[in-house]
């Protein structure tokens, strides 16, 4: 998605990281980077999406994806819970692994709860 932005605008990875106040090398990084070992800040994502003047649910959602990880509130409105906020923030520390396993575990529990 941001290589695609890149050529569609005609930027560089340093006016991307310039307008979104984000490195260089964090830019180039999630653009050549076919799976991220984990999901990155929200800040970094908010910056990014800045940079590419796009909003920032797209690119949470291709940051999600190149991370494996599921997004469940993306046509929400802003989570104002404090213990969602406290929960999505913890699950950014888990490893791709355990993130896959508490997907697996959410998945179940929203589907026994639709029966």
């Amino acid at each position: 998605m941001i290589k695609s932005k890149l050529d569609q605008k005609g930027w560089s990875y340093s006016e991307v990281a310039r307008r979104g106040g984000i490195s260089r090398s964090t830019v180039h990084h999630l653009a050549t980077s076919a799976r991220l070992a984990q999901m990155p800040q929200q800040t970094t994502l908010e910056g990014l999406a800045r940079g590419l003047g796009i909003p920032v649910g797209p690119v949470q959602r291709a940051a999600a994806e190149a991370a494996g990880v599921n997004l469940y509130f993306e046509n929400a409105p802003e989570i104002t819970d404090p213990e969602v906020e406290v929960l999505i923030a913890s699950v950014h520390k888990l490893s791709p692994t355990d993130r896959r396993h508490v997907a697996v575990l959410v998945e179940s529990l929203l589907r026994s709860g639709e029966s």
